[in-house]
């Protein structure tokens, strides 16, 4: 089995979407084997998001992904398990994201866009040591 990471938003929290999200991955055949309800620290956001330090949306990034609670899952499915994740979730512009994906019906700003999925297995394998570490 193939795992990914996801992260549900604080936006997607706010709006009481968590279960919505999380369910439209346990539908798609995919199994919750790691989750916790986190407000992130400035740490583990510079970690998660290190490629992306010194870009002018970096702060704002992170204010808004600090701004309150997220919940971190880890999903097991088949192999390549973070391309369903990506593809479930849609285009990162909600209003570009194709109707029954998670962001085309759901989302209504890009800068806030509800859902995290890892964007490949290298990326998987290095975001879940930063969220779950006892799971490598």
């Amino acid at each position: 089995m193939d795992r990914t990471l996801v992260i549900c938003k604080p936006d997607a929290v706010e709006r009481g979407l968590v279960g919505e999200i999380v369910g439209r991955f346990e539908r798609k055949g995919l199994k919750l084997v790691a989750a916790e309800l986190r407000t992130l620290d400035s740490d583990v956001l510079a970690r998660h998001y290190a490629e992306h330090v010194g870009k002018g949306f970096y702060d704002d990034l992170v204010a808004f992904m600090g701004r309150g609670p997220v919940l971190a899952a880890v999903v097991e499915g088949p192999p390549d398990t973070w391309s369903v994740v990506r593809q479930m979730m849609g285009a990162t512009d909600p209003m570009k994201a194709a109707p029954g994906t998670i962001r085309g019906d759901l989302g209504t700003e890009v800068t806030e866009n509800l859902v995290h999925g890892s964007d490949s297995a290298e990326s998987a394998q290095r975001e879940i040591a930063i969220f779950f570490p006892d799971l490598q």
